[in-house]
């Protein structure tokens, strides 16, 4: 029987590396994962953060501001065995609250 798992995160980055390290590195499946913004809008969280503070590209200015509108969701179904892997993984990768439901 799956288990669904939520970790909140505040910055569009914190939610990437969650979902990249629970791919690459414990071999949940990508399909298991959901990312989201908590409310109706657009959001890349709630706090500026990697390629939303700048261009990446040396020399040249960032354009436009990113959709700080909240929170990021990060939701994954996993089996019981999994259960604490993933909570681990998310707590890691930033995660303000983790809850199962």
């Amino acid at each position: 029987m799956q288990q669904a798992i939520s970790g909140e995160f505040s910055t569009r980055r914190g939610a990437e590396l969650a979902v990249e390290q629970l791919v690459q590195e414990h071999g949940i499946d990508r399909a298991a994962i959901a990312v989201m913004a908590r409310g109706e809008a657009n959001s890349s969280g709630s706090k500026i953060a990697g390629a939303d503070a700048e261009s990446g590209h040396p020399g040249v200015e960032k354009q436009g501001a990113p959709e700080l509108n909240g929170a990021i969701d990060v939701s994954i179904a996993c089996s019981p065995s999994e259960v604490q892997v993933v909570e681990t993984a998310l707590k890691k990768a930033g995660a303000n609250r983790i809850t199962r439901g």
